[in-house]
C-alpha cells in the first residue's frame, strides 16, 4: 500500500517461523502492538496509531491470512492452521524479532481474539491487553439467540463448508467488504475512502477470503476446545485488562461487558465510546486517549 494513511511508518517483513507477517512500525517508548480485526487489515489504526507513536513504539501487523501477510495451507484437523494459538504465536514471534520480550497489546474485533489468546498463552510477554467491542467467544457461542445469530449472522455463514462463502464473496468482494462495514457504522468519523479501498484490494485476493473463512471456522471448533481447557483448569488473563466496546455496536447493546470479562480475566475496567463496531476507525481520538490513559496506569510509558 502507499504511505497516505500512515506517514512515518516504516514497513517491515518478518518471518515467524515460515508465515511472513506484513509489519509497520514507528514511534519511540514502550512497545504497543495493535491487532486489527475482519474484513480488515492493519490500516484500520490508521488514525489511532500516529496519536500513540509520540509515546509508545508502536507496532502495526497483518494477522496471518489478512492483508498482505502470507495464507497458509490449511490441512490440520479443525482448522488448526487459523486457530486463535497458532494466530498469536505469529505475533509472539514478531514481537521477539523486533526485539521486544515484553508489550502491550490492543485487539479490535479477531485481532481482540488474537490478543486475548496471546495474554493467555504468553502472559509473561504481555504486560497490558486492551480488547475492542468484543466479548471472549467461548461466551458468545454458549449464550448465542436469535438476536445474536441475526446480528452476527455472518459467523455462521463464513464458517459454512464446501466452499460456499468463499465462493459467493469471491463473486463480488468490493460489495461484501463495504456493505458488512456500512452495517455496522453509527454516527462516528466517516471510512477514510483510501482506507476502505486498501481493505477491497487485499479481501479480492481469493486466498485472503479463503483465510478469512478458515479464521471463523476455527472459532467453532478448536478455538472453543483451547478455551474450555482453561475454563476447566481456571486461566484467566493475569495482566490488567482495558475494554473498549461502541454504545450503538451490538456488543454494547448485548452485553455488560465489563461482567462478562470478569469471568475471563483479573483485573478489568472499560467504557463504552460513542460509535458503532469499527472503534478505532469511528472514534479515533477518544480510543488513543482511554488506550493511553490505561497503559500509563500499569506504568506503561515513556
Amino acid at each position: 500500500m502507499n504511505d497516505e494513511l500512515l506517514p512515518g511508518f516504516t514497513a517491515r517483513r518478518v518471518d515467524a517461523e515460515g508465515v511472513g507477517v506484513n509489519v509497520r512500525v514507528a514511534g519511540d517508548g514502550p512497545p504497543l502492538l495493535l491487532l486489527h480485526g475482519y474484513p480488515q487489515t492493519h490500516v484500520i489504526w490508521h488514525r489511532v496509531a500516529p496519536l500513540l507513536a509520540s509515546r509508545y513504539t508502536v507496532v502495526l501487523t497483518d494477522l496471518r491470512g489478512y492483508g498482505d501477510s502470507d495464507k497458509p495451507a490449511s490441512t490440520a484437523p479443525g482448522h488448526a492452521a487459523y486457530s486463535k494459538r497458532a494466530m498469536a504465536a505469529d505475533q509472539y514471534l514478531v514481537m521477539r524479532e523486533l526485539g521486544f520480550d515484553r508489550f502491550a497489546v490492543a485487539g479490535h474485533d479477531r485481532g481482540g481474539r488474537v490478543a486475548h489468546r496471546l495474554a493467555l498463552d504468553y502472559a509473561d510477554a504481555v504486560a497490558a491487553l486492551a480488547v475492542l467491542d468484543i466479548v471472549p467467544t467461548r461466551h458468545t457461542f454458549a449464550t448465542a439467540d436469535t438476536h445474536f445469530a441475526l446480528g452476527y449472522y455472518h459467523w455462521f455463514f463464513l464458517a459454512a463448508g464446501n466452499g460456499i462463502p468463499e465462493h459467493l464473496i469471491g463473486a463480488d468482494p468490493g460489495f461484501w467488504v463495504r456493505t458488512r462495514m456500512q452495517a455496522r457504522h453509527h454516527g462516528g468519523t466517516p471510512f477514510h475512502p483510501t482506507a476502505m479501498a486498501e481493505y477491497v484490494r487485499c479481501f479480492s485476493d481469493p486466498a485472503a477470503i479463503h483465510a478469512s473463512c478458515e479464521d471463523y471456522r476455527a472459532a467453532t471448533g478448536i478455538d472453543l476446545e483451547h478455551d474450555e481447557a482453561d475454563a476447566a483448569a481456571g486461566r484467566l488473563v493475569q495482566c490488567p485488562v482495558l475494554a473498549l466496546w461502541g454504545e450503538h455496536s451490538f456488543v454494547g447493546r448485548s452485553y455488560d461487558v465489563l461482567d462478562v470479562w470478569r469471568d475471563y480475566a483479573k483485573a478489568v475496567i472499560g467504557q463504552a465510546l460513542p460509535c458503532d463496531h469499527y472503534v478505532p476507525e469511528e472514534a479515533p481520538e477518544a480510543t488513543a486517549s482511554v488506550l493511553g490513559e490505561f497503559l500509563a496506569r500499569q506504568g506503561w510509558s515513556s
